[in-house]
């Protein structure tokens, strides 16, 4: 049986801080200090030409966009306002690279006017810029979004192309190559996404390596050299009770040599991994507040102001046929008293059964007034979950 830890304190807050602070509200708490550990780690395991991008659609509570940029080199984002976003960041509009599947084109103008990197996913998207471009009197700064011919499964990787919305494929790219020859298309580089949450630093070496082939490959076709070469990121985070962190200094080893071909091939090219969720993933907590316990059937329940309308990917998603539980704490002064041989189902505030944070947990004794904490909370936490459903008070967020 998995077990409620106890913590006195979050980000340096004990309970009763974290009560004054929340006036007793849910509450998300990012932790500065971590998440400039992890970017440190990054620079010290990986090639020291290599640059950091922040995918903004991990989280995009602005205090926290504004130190990652501030440290990083580039964002990946996924729509106008993540893109106003990280420009706002203080972010070059040159080093922000625009993706997603269903780009307006409104959304591509504005792109074009500020001279961000429009990350091209289909034939269409390509062929609305160069009117674009000629009505603002500037070249649109284009990046291949590439579909790879190949997938990861589990701790391996799958060669073979999947269907998918997003990214160009391969029988896509002559079509590519002949409207590139538009001068009002600028090829600024490839952007190569291949997977998530990868616990496996032989998995991650396979992807980057073929991602490094297909790079070398495609480049007799480039009309220019290209300025960014975005390889993804797909690092994991342990969320689960048998995950196991991955080894980033053996990632940056394996990493290196790719770098250098990289290197020898496009020597003024400015090569990126794009990460969010191992940025700031456990750099995050949700703090929420017992307001009741039950028993029913011999369960025992213990029911939260918080639950899946703040924090979806904790509850499971709306239902998964395998659901886990991300690690959950007491936040206490003081020890509480021990149950021993207790079983809580710890759930949220609504009125549905799915509304479920923790399963058959043991721990201390548990009482309303305690704070529950759920950790791993930095990434698709508030901005990915149905915040308005059954029409509750939204989380606050604050980042120390």
């Amino acid at each position: 049986m998995e077990q409620i830890e106890l913590r006195t304190s979050v980000a340096g807050l004990s309970a009763s801080d974290i009560g004054a602070l929340t006036q007793g509200a849910p509450a998300f708490f990012y932790e500065r200090a971590k998440v400039l550990e992890r970017i440190a780690d990054l620079r010290a395991a990986m090639p020291n030409d290599l640059n950091l991008a922040y995918s903004l659609k991990a989280n995009p509570f602005a205090p926290l966009v504004n130190l990652l940029l501030s440290n990083l080199e580039g964002a990946d984002v996924t729509s106008y306002n993540e893109m106003i976003e990280a420009l706002n960041a203080g972010i070059a509009p040159e080093m922000i690279m625009f993706a997603g599947p269903a780009k307006k084109s409104g959304e591509m103008r504005a792109a074009v006017a500020l001279g961000v990197g429009i990350c091209i996913e289909s034939l269409r998207e390509l062929a609305l810029l160069p009117d674009i471009a000629r009505d603002l009197g500037k070249k649109a700064r284009v990046l291949l979004r590439v579909n790879p011919e190949f997938s990861l499964s589990g701790a391996s990787m799958r060669m073979g192309g999947a269907p998918t919305q997003f990214g160009l494929n391969t029988a896509d790219l002559p079509a590519v190559w002949e409207a590139l020859k538009d001068p009002d298309l600028q090829f600024v580089g490839i952007h190569i996404y291949w997977g998530s949450q990868c616990l496996s630093e032989t998995a991650i070496q396979e992807a980057q390596a073929t991602s490094v082939d297909l790079i070398l490959e495609l480049a007799p076709h480039f009309p220019r050299a290209p300025e960014l070469l975005n390889l993804g990121g797909g690092f994991g985070i342990p969320y689960f009770a048998k995950d196991t962190a991955i080894d980033l200094e053996l990632v940056g080893r394996n990493f290196a040599p790719l770098q250098d071909r990289l290197r020898a091939a496009f020597p003024e090219a400015q090569v990126f991994l794009e990460l969010g969720r191992y940025l700031v993933g456990e750099a995050g907590v949700y703090v929420s507040t017992v307001v009741d316990k039950k028993t029913s059937h011999g369960v025992d329940f213990i029911v939260t102001d918080g639950g899946m309308h703040h924090f979806l990917a904790a509850s499971g998603n709306l239902g998964q046929k395998i659901r886990r539980n991300y690690p959950i704490c007491l936040i206490a002064d003081k020890a509480p008293v021990t149950a021993e041989g207790t079983s809580y189902q710890v759930v949220g505030a609504l009125c549905t059964p799915i509304d479920l944070l923790g399963n058959k947990l043991s721990g201390p004794d548990i009482q309303p007034g305690d704070l529950i904490g759920v950790l791993c909370a930095g990434a698709y936490g508030k901005s990915a979950s149905p915040l308005d459903f059954l029409s509750h008070e939204h989380p606050h967020e604050f980042l120390l």
